[in-house]
């Protein structure tokens, strides 16, 4: 059974490594840095971690001051308040200068649970793939999220990376990691399951099962949003019969939009897009939620049928 992380742990362990190397980088929270792991860089580096208390929007203009000073700068708080209620510095501030911040979000998507409707960001990578100069990375699991950390730090410009609250199970190698390059998990000519975040491993399980009747399907972990890998869906499309997108987030300018964006341009094809669609979140077990809004592999192992069919 795969090992299971959970990824706000491994970013918050990664910047303590970094911190330890870089004297340059500085990490903000905005009053949750116990439950985004930054708390641990707090730890170790008091005198470079800074808490804004609930004032996410100070948080990102005083990020994009440190970074105008020389500073790499790595920021944290729940998804829907880095990416809605302060989007406005986010655009104005970080991403119309191409500063050095790296916004690391946590409890994305509907697996927040619990906590409901307003803490479920479902429209986060939306919002942030519309500015320019943003780097988006949606890791899959615990390897992943590191490498994706460790990526920021060391490529200029504003980063925007989307992490999940429950753990997830290790599908990859911390080795095996290429930015803006698409990573294909199985090879298969009869579809193709494009995926990102926790849905990766629900992809998984259902190509896993549609092996077993004879179905050979191409799986992409598709972490890198922007830059998009263009090459790898392009022959997809052309390789395949049609493509199924499953992301935790709104159908609507996120995962699925990107794939659209890029086949419509270079070899349309059949696209489902299995999301949420026109909903916002609700409470509930994060297992039970994937269920309601049918992005279980069960239901993406359905809509492989169907698209063959």
């Amino acid at each position: 059974m795969a090992e299971q992380l959970f990824q706000r742990d491994v970013y918050g362990q990664t910047l303590v490594e970094l911190g330890r190397d870089n004297k340059d980088i500085v990490v903000l929270d905005a009053d949750l840095s116990s439950s985004t792991r930054t708390n641990l860089f707090a730890k170790e580096f008091p005198g470079r971690f800074f808490n804004f208390g609930v004032a996410e929007q100070n948080m990102m203009a005083t990020a994009a001051g440190l970074a105008s000073c020389g500073k790499t700068v790595f920021l944290s708080t729940f998804a829907i308040f880095a990416s809605g209620r302060a989007w406005d510095q986010v655009r104005n501030s970080i991403c119309y200068n191409n500063f050095n911040v790296k916004i690391v979000a946590t409890h994305a998507g509907i697996s927040v649970g619990p906590d409901g409707a307003s803490h479920q960001a479902l429209e986060d990578l939306a919002l942030m793939r519309v500015i320019p100069n943003m780097n988006i990375i949606v890791p899959c699991d615990g390897p992943q999220t590191a490498n994706a950390i460790r990526v920021a730090a060391n490529t200029k410009g504003p980063f925007y990376i989307r992490l999940g609250r429950p753990k997830v199970p290790t599908l990859t190698s911390k080795n095996v990691f290429e930015f803006g390059k698409a990573q294909v998990l199985t090879e298969g000519n009869d579809l193709t399951i494009i995926a990102c975040g926790i849905m990766v491993n629900q992809a998984m399980l259902a190509v896993e099962n549609l092996a077993k009747k004879g179905i050979k399907v191409r799986l992409i972990n598709l972490h890198t949003l922007r830059p998009i890998d263009a090459e790898t869906i392009i022959n997809a499309a052309s390789q395949t019969r049609g493509i199924i997108v499953c992301e935790e987030h709104t159908i609507i300018g996120g995962l699925a939009s990107s794939i659209d964006e890029v086949v419509s341009e270079n070899h349309p094809t059949k696209v489902i897009r299995m999301g949420i669609k026109n909903r916002f979140g609700q409470s509930g077990d994060p297992s039970e939620l994937l269920k309601e809004y049918n992005l279980t592999s069960l239901d993406i192992e359905n809509s492989a049928q169907e698209l063959l069919r």
